[in-house]
């Protein structure tokens, strides 16, 4: 019998991971023919941090035909991640409580949320910045003309730092949810996750004080929204247990 069980779990997971690629792959279908006009949009902050006139290179035989088709199936996952995420939500929630379903949905939403916010925020944001200091900085002697493929191996290297980071309020969460961290605690180790922060930022970030800033400062402020957002969860749990709000 539970054999059964676990192959009937297996032809399951199997049916959702064939139905996400399947919606991933009606999209990206949908996104094909304007694959180029999405990497020139991607490549938008950087054309206009470079100096008039300058343009972008592609040093491969195929890349100029590859690169789009990855920066398509880049955005066809981001468009169709609300289906996946639902699909994964379908499978676990049989095997869930009530009160751990009301919290894991919400948290699967802000999650989501937060990691697109994430990438937006390093798109709008600190490449603009950060492409303008680089190119400021250097020398008049030379040509600056990036290589497509590096540049989108350094654009999804940092969309993931920053989307990554953005979650940091969903884990803190989670934490004291599961009663492995109080309050308390987060609070006595802010001094830590602050250093941290600026050597994470050093290691997933270019070479550069101004990046590794703007990763680490926002890592920083989620950390705090994180607490607050768990006291407030705390507080509203507490009053439902008990019928009042504790102080």
């Amino acid at each position: 019998m539970s054999e059964e069980t676990f192959i009937s779990h297996l032809m399951e997971l199997r049916d959702r991971l064939l139905r996400s690629l399947i919606a991933i792959g009606i999209v990206f279908l949908c996104l094909f023919p304007w694959a180029s006009q999405l990497y020139d949009f991607l490549a938008l902050p950087m054309m206009r941090a470079l100096p008039e006139g300058s343009h972008m290179i592609a040093t491969g035989v195929v890349t100029p035909f590859l690169i789009p088709v990855k920066v398509a199936v880049m955005v066809a996952f981001v468009i169709a991640l609300p289906y996946v995420l639902y699909q994964v939500w379908a499978f676990v929630a049989p095997g869930l409580y009530l009160h751990e379903k009301k919290l894991v949905l919400p948290l699967v939403i802000a999650s989501t949320i937060l990691f697109i916010v994430g990438i937006a925020f390093c798109y709008f944001f600190v490449f603009g910045v950060v492409f303008k200091f680089v190119n400021s900085i250097a020398p008049k002697s030379i040509s600056v003309a990036p290589d497509i493929e590096n540049y989108l191996n350094f654009v999804l290297t940092l969309f993931l730092a920053f989307g990554v980071t953005f979650e940091v309020p969903v884990a803190v969460i989670v934490l004291v949810r599961m009663g492995m961290v109080s309050i308390e605690q987060l609070k006595s180790f802010r001094p830590y996750f602050i250093v941290g922060s600026f050597v994470i930022a050093a290691v997933v970030t270019p070479p550069d004080v101004l990046s590794q800033v703007l990763l680490a400062v926002p890592l920083c402020v989620l950390y705090e929204a994180g607490i607050v957002v768990a006291r407030m969860i705390g507080r509203r749990a507490a009053a439902d247990s008990t019928g009042q709000l504790p102080p």
